[in-house]
């Protein structure tokens, strides 16, 4: 049986993401957490007539334990998204506050679950929910995954032009580094079937894989950034991880991971000289089983990206780390 619990089910990531996995044949059990209306979501979800049971809590009545125990994967896109007047900074310290604190309820609940972590910033998230775990002796790296899948479906929509594909999901796309902006590293290079980019257009798309999220904020016009886009990613990453949990061979996607921990990984560590990285990995019943070094043979100009992107990645991994290790006075 599968029991899936998403922590931050009644925002704009979390509704449309709870309403896909209560269609998945996969998951039998559903359970959805938030500081409000959950029960709501949940009521509204029940009446789909899917094999998942569903369920929703609040903080009161002890919910999150009651929503985490017996959890085999959990999804997090909890957090709140940035308001007018709000820096980067303090959308950090919110988001990582909750990011922590939902964290220490699965070390406590169920330490064995598949953590997916979309909260943003992800490059940050999720070395804090791996210092978390550390803290709780209960890490295991094969097991927590940042999603970095909306970068791939991204690259993948914006390349059909190029690859001719009716359905543009069928060109393997490895998009390696983090999950923001310049950290976000296209390997059109290495596209399976191969694709050809035009030079003339090639910067303008890997700034448009990059920051694709500006567009959706822009066309949103203040209202809202993409939550439809990452639901659907998230979804997508989550199904791939059932599956393989179920015995499913052969599934590879890129995740944001710590190297250290997975075979494989300790390669990438030394060419990167970072040891949280998103690439392609090669997932199992156990969860992570094998990371591929897929940066040999790269580009000149992947170089230069890929300098970009560790540059600003080891910025971002510290910060995580120096939230949970010197937390900021409340």
């Amino acid at each position: 049986m599968v029991k899936a619990a998403v922590l931050g089910a009644s925002g704009g990531i979390g509704q449309p993401l709870s309403l896909l996995l209560k269609t998945c044949p996969l998951v039998e059990e559903l359970a959805l957490y938030d500081v409000v209306n959950t029960p709501g979501v949940a009521a509204d979800l029940s009446h789909i007539s899917s094999i998942a049971k569903i369920s929703g809590f609040l903080p009161k009545d002890d919910g999150l334990k009651q929503a985490l125990t017996g959890a085999n994967i959990v999804v997090i896109p909890a957090g709140i998204p940035r308001k007018p007047g709000m820096t980067r900074d303090d959308l950090f310290k919110i988001n990582a506050g909750i990011v922590r604190d939902l964290v220490k309820g699965i070390a406590e609940f169920c330490p064995k679950a598949f953590v997916l972590v979309i909260s943003n910033p992800v490059n940050s998230t999720v070395p804090i929910a791996a210092e978390v775990l550390k803290a709780a002796g209960v890490f295991d790296p094969k097991r927590l995954f940042g999603v970095t899948t909306l970068d791939v479906v991204r690259a993948e929509t914006f390349t059909q032009e190029f690859s001719g594909q009716k359905d543009p999901s069928a060109v393997q796309i490895p998009v390696v580094g983090g999950h923001s902006g310049e950290t976000i590293v296209p390997l059109f290079s290495k596209t399976t079937p191969a694709i050809q980019i035009p030079e003339e257009k090639y910067d303008a798309l890997i700034h448009r894989v990059q920051f694709g999220g500006d567009e959706v904020v822009q066309a949103k016009d203040g209202a809202g950034s993409a939550t439809l886009s990452m639901a659907y990613a998230g979804y997508r990453f989550a199904e791939s991880v059932i599956k393989a949990s179920k015995g499913q061979t052969g599934i590879v996607e890129p995740t944001f991971v710590y190297l250290p921990g997975i075979p494989g990984g300790d390669e990438i560590v030394k060419a990167t000289g970072v040891e949280f990285f998103s690439t392609l990995v090669t997932l199992g019943t156990n969860g992570a089983e094998k990371a591929s070094n897929v940066l040999e043979g790269v580009t000149e100009k992947e170089k230069k990206l890929l300098e970009a992107c560790t540059k600003g990645l080891k910025g971002n991994i510290e910060k995580g780390i120096d939230f949970v290790k010197n937390p900021p006075p409340k």
